[in-house]
């Protein structure tokens, strides 16, 4: 028994990581070739967004190595937090290249493609399969309402600006006020959030890491460091074909942020969650889903306010008013449904539905 839970040296890498690191070299390859090569935008952008899922897989896969070593607990934060990190090159580049709309888009699309139409999905493949499915409520409570205060911070500075208050002529000094604050609350929830996956480590958390892992620390570090960097060079790239995409296929900037780079920079998350919910880990899936939104708003949206003053273009949290509308709209749905500790594969259908319906709203702007 001892013997065959011990990793063994032809067991480093398996058939799928080899997938994985050849998908990473082809991808980013063809990103290469189409960035220099005179190719129509619309194709060099498909390919540069292929490289990035590509990459954030390769991510994902390194952190999970790493993760294994600390706990579960170390995981989530570590996949939450560098999972993220395609969607951060791509806002940097974005707000470079002047493209606001299409950043503050990308950021609500994050929130709205992770708690619609993913947990949506989880919802539908697990309910079709194993019925209706539990999960534990007090944690999707407690990170729902961590979810309800983030989003609050992010619409306050939005509705002080329409209703123009005395604050609106200060609204870059309140956006990097208010991204300072959403940092250090992220950081106040770190020991809880450690704590509450390690008090269950026996649960569902446990059950997603039942093998050892198979890479040594070296080497996990190594390949995150090299996902990283080609990861930051290939999200340059994206952004570079974006607006002439955008321009070519006649789609405007703000569906372009809330629908396709949204679910680009989370496609590999997306199918995690949606695999768990499927195998009946329904507590490991609500995690890894909805702390992706969570750390958008309270890590990745603060981080690109105070990035933006090392550009051109700066950043604030007065978002419009319709995506404002939507992740209000979207959050609190969301909330009702996770409070019971119970999901369905009609509440999961109705998910994806207010998905689409938004898409098709900002289709046109």
């Amino acid at each position: 028994m001892t013997v065959e839970a011990a990793p063994t040296a032809h067991r480093i890498f398996e058939r799928s990581d080899f997938m994985v690191f050849g998908l990473c070299a082809v991808a980013v390859g063809a990103a290469a070739v189409t960035r220099y090569a005179n190719v129509p935008s619309v194709v060099a952008f498909i390919v540069a967004g292929a490289a990035v899922a590509c990459l954030a897989s390769l991510v994902g896969r390194s952190v999970e190595q790493l993760g294994d070593r600390f706990g579960a607990g170390a995981t989530g934060v570590l996949q939450g937090a560098l999972g993220n990190l395609p969607e951060l090159f791509i806002g940097f580049f974005a707000l470079k290249a002047g493209l606001v709309s299409v950043v503050q888009s990308a950021i609500i699309g994050s929130i709205l493609s992770n708690i619609l139409l993913v947990l949506g999905l989880a919802f539908v493949a697990g309910g079709l399969k194993h019925g209706t499915q539990t999960f534990n409520s007090e944690r999707a409570r407690t990170t729902m309402v961590l979810m309800v205060l983030a989003t609050g911070a992010l619409v306050l500075p939005s509705l002080a600006s329409y209703v123009h208050t005395p604050a609106e002529p200060h609204e870059k000094a309140l956006s990097i006020f208010v991204a300072i604050i959403l940092l250090v609350v992220f950081a106040l929830s770190l020991p809880a959030s450690l704590k509450r996956s390690a008090s269950t480590a026996s649960g569902a958390g446990a059950a997603a890491h039942t093998e050892p892992p198979r890479w040594p620390i070296w080497l996990a570090v190594a390949l995150l460091a090299v996902a990283s960097g080609c990861a930051a060079l290939v999200s340059d790239w994206f952004v570079y074909a974006l607006e002439p995409a955008i321009q070519a296929l006649g789609i405007s900037q703000a569906f372009a942020g809330l629908v396709i780079v949204a679910i680009a920079g989370n496609a590999i998350e997306n199918v995690i969650g949606i695999k768990l919910a499927w195998k009946n880990q329904s507590d490991y899936a609500l995690s890894v889903i909805i702390n992706s939104p969570l750390q958008i708003a309270l890590v990745l949206a603060p981080a690109l306010v105070l990035l933006s003053l090392l550009t051109a273009t700066t950043l604030t949290l007065v978002f419009a008013p319709m995506l404002i509308m939507a992740v209000a709209i979207t959050v609190i749905a969301v909330a009702f449904i996770v409070f019971d500790g119970e999901s369905t594969w009609l509440e999961g259908a109705c998910l994806v539905a207010l998905y689409a319906i938004i898409g098709a709203v900002f289709w046109w702007g």
